[in-house]
């Protein structure tokens, strides 16, 4: 059987009976963009979060360059981010006219090296920006340590990070702002593009507000630049629909993910299993994607994409020599360990509808890649 890497036929329809019925509701609404659906759907999310503040947004890019704009972020600040990241983690803070600092990452976590991040500060420095990739949180415990002796904001970029936690608070609350992606591949994922600004501050939540629908207050005047960022009620709806079901998706995901772990573990040294870093602070972490990194990346990619198995590399390049970061005048070599992880690393399948077989299939076809692969040795069948 294929096993696409990702797929969300079986979730669709088993929630098709609810949604035909809800869905018929609202149509009867006077607004089906960022009405009363809409509304619903922030109040829920506040409830799994134990945000004081939820704003819906058109998609995750633009929540970070709404948080970033609502921090008062722009020409002649510098934030420092990951060299490891989706583009957007960069181009949010190209758009309001800042100037992003890159640190490397962790081996392992992918996340914000915090041991790194001093050394970049500098005075026109304004905010730290980690970024909670795939499975866990950055070091937030360290970062907000260094945010507070220099007195900087820390935003963070928790696209990934619905469900995961640090000492007990969601991903996303840990600084001033974050925020949340619902793309489709996401742990919840909506129909299209969809994202939320998460915060405990009441002004940065209503300038976030503002800023998402053309800078207008709630008489329709404009208190401000902004643009629109609204979030569809169809994608409100759907979210809502999903969001019970996620402690149980976000269970069979730990669970595809040890099989992933014990299918792979005699593989080494040629595959390195995903692994999850050590915090001082108790972290709830959630297997949004399962990425491994393996010697010859592109041809076992390429490999199984023939047994009909679909891969995703993350990230074929990283940001700092991204062709449009070329002025910054980094080189090959700066960032050793996100360029590491960009030559290595690859995410599997991983969503709540893939199966147990499935996984075994993807194993199994690892397996047979570097069995077979004359040129590596060491690899156990």
């Amino acid at each position: 059987m294929n096993v696409p890497f990702f797929d969300t036929q079986r979730t669709i329809e088993a929630l098709l009976p609810t949604l035909e019925v809800e869905l018929e509701q609202m149509m009867r609404q006077a607004t089906l963009v960022n009405g009363a659906q809409v509304r619903r759907l922030e109040q829920a999310i506040c409830d799994y979060t134990g945000a004081r503040h939820a704003i819906a947004t058109g998609n995750a890019t633009d929540s970070l360059i709404i948080a970033l704009m609502a921090a008062g972020i722009g020409p002649g600040d510098e934030v420092i981010v990951p060299c490891y990241s989706f583009f957007a983690s960069l181009s949010c803070v190209l758009h309001v006219g800042a100037t992003p600092v890159f640190v490397d990452i962790e081996e392992g976590s992918y996340a914000m090296n915090a041991d790194a991040i001093e050394a970049r500060i500098t005075p026109r420095t304004r905010a730290i920006m980690p970024v909670h990739l795939f499975r866990q949180m950055a070091d937030m415990g360290a970062i907000q340590g260094i945010a507070a002796r220099h007195g900087l904001l820390v935003l963070e970029d928790s696209a990934e990070g619905i469900g995961m936690r640090h000492d007990g608070r969601h991903a996303g609350l840990l600084g001033a702002i974050g925020v949340l992606s619902f793309f489709p591949t996401k742990t919840l994922g909506a129909l299209g593009d969809a994202g939320m600004i998460l915060t405990d501050d009441a002004d940065y939540a209503l300038a976030a507000r503002q800023i998402a629908d053309n800078g207008r207050d709630t008489k329709g005047i404009a208190q401000r630049n902004g643009f629109n960022s609204r979030m569809d009620d169809l994608q409100a709806l759907y979210l809502r629909l999903r969001l019970p079901g996620l402690a149980r998706e976000i269970g069979w995901r730990a669970h595809c993910a040890a099989l992933y772990q014990h299918g792979l573990a005699e593989l080494a040294p040629n595959v390195a299993p995903a692994r999850l870093l050590a915090r001082p602070a108790p972290q709830t972490t959630v297997d949004y994607a399962y990425v491994i990194e393996a010697e010859q990346r592109d041809a076992l990619a390429a490999y199984l994409a023939g047994r009909g198995i679909g891969t995703e590399v993350y990230y074929p390049r990283p940001l700092h020599l991204q062709p449009c970061c070329r002025h910054m005048g980094h080189r090959e070599g700066d960032f050793p360990v996100a360029e590491a992880a960009s030559r290595r690393a690859l995410g599997l399948p991983m969503y709540a509808d893939l199966s147990e077989d499935a996984v075994m299939q993807v194993c199994s076809a690892i397996s047979d890649f570097y069995r077979l692969s004359p040129a590596l040795k060491g690899a156990k069948p």
